[in-house]
């Protein structure tokens, strides 16, 4: 029984590391050159999370109606807090290869995307 309570997290340590040594490791530079966007899509989201009041706000009075007007600046005001924190982490810890591999963290990745309306989409390739 002594044996198996040594072995069993031998063996699990062993099962964990297995798939960080099966890895192909990258060249340096595309390393550095995701810490590169990294760092600058976390500053750019800090500096420019402020647009995101007038973004949602306009997101949700398109989608909603009239009471996108009392709902999306909340969701701005929601949505600037996140992304502007969001930003500050990833350029805090753009050294480190989280979430995925430099992956970002907010999705859409710049406040500048995600202005399209996806029901109007839906609707043409629906009548094509």
């Amino acid at each position: 029984m002594r044996i198996f309570a040594v072995m069993l997290p031998l063996f699990f340590c062993l099962v964990c590391a297995l798939p960080a040594v099966a890895q192909e490791s990258q060249p340096p530079e595309a390393v550095v050159e995701k810490m590169a966007f990294k760092l600058g899509r976390g500053v750019t989201n800090v500096f420019t999370s402020v647009a995101e009041l007038p973004k949602q706000t306009y997101i949700t009075v398109r989608d909603r109606g009239a009471v996108g007007y009392v709902i999306g600046p909340l969701k701005g005001i929601g949505m600037t807090l996140y992304r502007g924190v969001i930003g500050s982490v990833e350029a805090i810890f753009f050294l480190v290869p989280q979430p995925g591999y430099y992956d970002p963290m907010v999705e859409p990745e710049y406040v500048w995307q995600g202005w399209e309306d996806k029901h109007a989409e839906q609707k043409t390739s629906k009548t094509e």
